[in-house]
């Protein structure tokens, strides 16, 4: 269901529906941690082939969830501040950094996103903001979490932001049920919006039914994304387009190495995207 505005208590319902995903996540498949508590952590290929050396470098990692991505980066010899707005995700996220002794490098605050200029005041200014994977669409306020970047980065510091492509979400994202047929139109891409829905299943697909099942969510265009960023004074390097995303967004995609999912024949369309944003 879409509608215009959101209700007063939007992040209420989201936040409980985070916190019951912190706690299951931990021992989901798709977050699969032997790797990372073995040492060897690696983020998505795309990211992996685009985010280069990050040892020495101080990074927000913003909506940062449990914090696997965080410590991966923190393995990888980064000094990383995680940020997120589930008291539960950032729990779990700081025991885990004590777990694995990357406390010393790797800390989590609670917070909400809108309001991190001022909770990791103590950290900034950083030379990376890590943002990817379903982050975007949780946020109502696109020129905010872009004036929001923009107040943690250094001068000559970067954004580093991974997504699914908007152009997908015109979909059906179940689908449908031929394996070897493009899903069918769901949402016009200019009709955009807030949409609000109980979605009794994690998007894992490794647990039952959630208890937290109430949830708002926006989808944003491409173009304006890219209009908050500029908007905030971020000028960006580069815009890449691909043909794999890491979820299934439509039940017929195909796994390939990685962790990622791809197109089963022809590639219909982008399924995400990745950009680089410095601060001038």
């Amino acid at each position: 269901m879409s509608e215009k505005s959101p209700p007063d208590d939007w992040r209420i319902a989201n936040r409980k529906s985070w916190d019951e995903r912190a706690r299951l996540h931990m021992t989901a498949e798709a977050y699969d941690l032997a790797p990372l508590r073995a040492g060897t952590g690696k983020l998505h290929p795309i990211e992996e082939g685009e985010i280069g050396e990050v040892a020495g470098l101080k990074i927000a990692h913003l909506q940062c969830h449990f914090g696997r991505d965080s410590l991966i980066l923190a393995q990888k010899g980064a000094d990383v501040t995680g940020l997120d707005f589930s008291p539960e995700a950032v729990r779990t996220a700081n025991a885990l950094a004590e777990e694995l002794g990357l406390a010393d490098r790797a800390r989590f605050v609670e917070a909400d996103l809108y309001d991190a200029p001022g909770a990791l005041a103590e950290h900034a200014p950083f030379d990376m903001v890590f943002v990817t994977w379903g982050a975007l669409g949780w946020l109502p306020d696109l020129e905010g979490w872009a004036a929001v970047v923009a107040a943690l980065l250094r001068p000559g510091g970067r954004l580093y932001l991974a997504e699914g492509h908007p152009v997908a979400l015109v979909f059906e994202a179940a689908g449908g049920e031929q394996p070897q047929k493009i899903p069918r139109f769901s949402v016009p891409y200019f009709d955009f919006g807030l949409w609000t829905e109980d979605n009794p299943a994690d998007y894992t697909g490794d647990f039952p039914a959630l208890d937290a099942t109430h949830e708002y969510w926006w989808d944003h265009q491409l173009g304006s994304i890219l209009s908050a960023l500029a908007g905030s004074g971020l000028r960006l390097d580069w815009l890449h387009e691909h043909e794999s995303v890491p979820w299934p967004v439509f039940a017929f995609l195909k796994p390939v190495p990685g962790g990622m999912y791809t197109w089963p024949d022809k590639r219909w369309l982008p399924l995400a995207f990745s950009l680089s944003a410095s601060k001038h």
